[in-house]
């Protein structure tokens, strides 16, 4: 299996205009525009994906669309986070028996296990199936902080080959690399360009939702180009979409842009609010500025 390596999107799971559905066509759609635009990876189930507010047959059918769709022009990762052990390890043998590519766990987000219990997990989990696990250390989300002392035992787990790293910490990825050296694989969840320049092989983006071919390009410019001045004049263009969906509005704006840019997938379920009118307007003015007002075609 190719090593993962790129810009991989978590995406938004595209709803029916009452939000009681999962609009399988817009998200199969949106699938094929990540691809099209040059996207390395797609990992569905996220926090984006609001995978805690989808019920078991629709967590199975985002699965199925996105896997078939994609039909191996990029790998597939699937969030396979749960509070027990157990749901995480079932759910993450049936990801792989659905085709996907690999994993990705976030820790137990209400417990706030300890390192040995949350190595017990990873453990099992990596015991139960064949495909890598990546790793997902969001200590705001979770709870707890898989430092890089952490991270570098986790790496002594065959599958756990993969991290993303989602603290506002960049130094973190120097550290890890150190430590681990190549049994972790180091993937960005939040500072992507700096990450990238410390040796980071990746980044789970939210912005690339709306973005994906200049999500994409961005690694490229750096972890293959080396070209610092057309890399940081990328970043600095694409800033304020990445800021947008930071905090917060990682879901409803994500979701109110891609409206906006051409692709209706419903609003955020509750408790999640849609993007206040307030906000919407001054988005909708980014993307006009940034030509992406409608982009998105049949």
């Amino acid at each position: 299996m190719a090593a993962f390596r790129g810009t991989y999107t978590v995406l938004i799971t595209p709803t029916t205009a009452d939000g009681q559905s999962v609009d399988v066509p817009a998200l199969r759609k949106l699938v094929n525009w990540q691809i099209e635009q040059g996207i390395h990876g797609l990992i569905p189930l996220g926090s984006t994906g609001e995978f805690l507010s989808l019920t078991p047959d629709e967590r199975q059918m985002v699965i199925e669309t996105c896997v078939d769709t994609a039909a191996k022009r990029v790998p597939v990762l699937i969030g396979t986070g749960a509070e027990w052990t157990d749901e995480c390890v079932r759910l993450s043998r049936e990801a792989q028996q659905m085709g996907a590519d690999g994993v990705m766990v976030i820790p137990p987000f209400y417990s706030t296990p300890t390192d040995d219990e949350l190595f017990e997990h990873y453990r099992r989990v990596g015991e139960a199936i064949d495909i890598p696990i990546m790793v997902y250390n969001n200590p705001a989300t979770a709870n707890v902080d898989l430092k890089p002392e952490l991270v570098a035992r986790l790496s002594r787990i065959d599958n756990c080959s993969y991290i993303k790293e989602s603290t506002l910490e960049v130094t973190r990825v120097r550290d890890i690399i150190e430590l681990c050296g190549d049994r972790m694989t180091v993937f960005a969840g939040i500072l992507g360009y700096e990450s990238f320049w410390l040796g980071a092989q990746g980044w789970v983006a939210v912005c690339s939702n709306l973005i994906p071919k200049w999500s994409a390009r961005l690694f490229e410019l750096v972890a293959d180009e080396r070209n610092m001045p057309e890399a940081l004049a990328l970043y600095r263009k694409i800033l304020p979409l990445v800021r947008w969906v930071g905090g917060h509005r990682y879901v409803s704006a994500s979701k109110a842009g891609l409206a906006m840019m051409g692709l209706p997938v419903g609003q955020p379920r509750a408790p999640r609010l849609p993007l206040p009118e307030a906000d919407a307007k001054a988005l909708r003015a980014d993307l006009d500025r940034l030509g992406l007002l409608g982009s998105i075609v049949a």
